[in-house]
């Protein structure tokens, strides 16, 4: 499983996001995969990833919350969480896309 967080220097919520994917890797049993970080500089390195703003946590190359356009643009992203719009979706919610996807 190769899982990545895509994201930009400015982006505040990618820190706090990390921790949330690593802790639902380990509620989804699956402490082996390692979380690679990407920093996104360019619109180029936008271009050829899979990037709809930062935070976007790639599951094998795809985004794990498909549903936002991608992006060339260096902006910060926005996940829908049962508490209301955020910067980063919960660790329940990636867990749960995390256990769809392998499954």
């Amino acid at each position: 499983m190769n899982i990545e967080l895509l994201h930009i220097a400015g982006c505040p919520s990618w820190v706090e996001a990390g921790r949330r994917v690593s802790e639902a890797l380990r509620e989804a049993g699956h402490d082996g995969s390692v979380l690679r970080y990407r920093l996104i500089q360019t619109e180029e390195d936008a271009a050829a990833v899979q990037f709809a703003g930062s935070p976007t946590i790639t599951l094998n190359g795809n985004d794990l919350f498909p549903g936002s356009d991608r992006s060339d643009d260096l902006a910060c992203r926005v996940y829908n969480t049962p508490a209301g719009l955020a910067g980063m979706p919960t660790v329940e919610q990636i867990r749960e896309a995390i256990t769809a996807y392998v499954d």
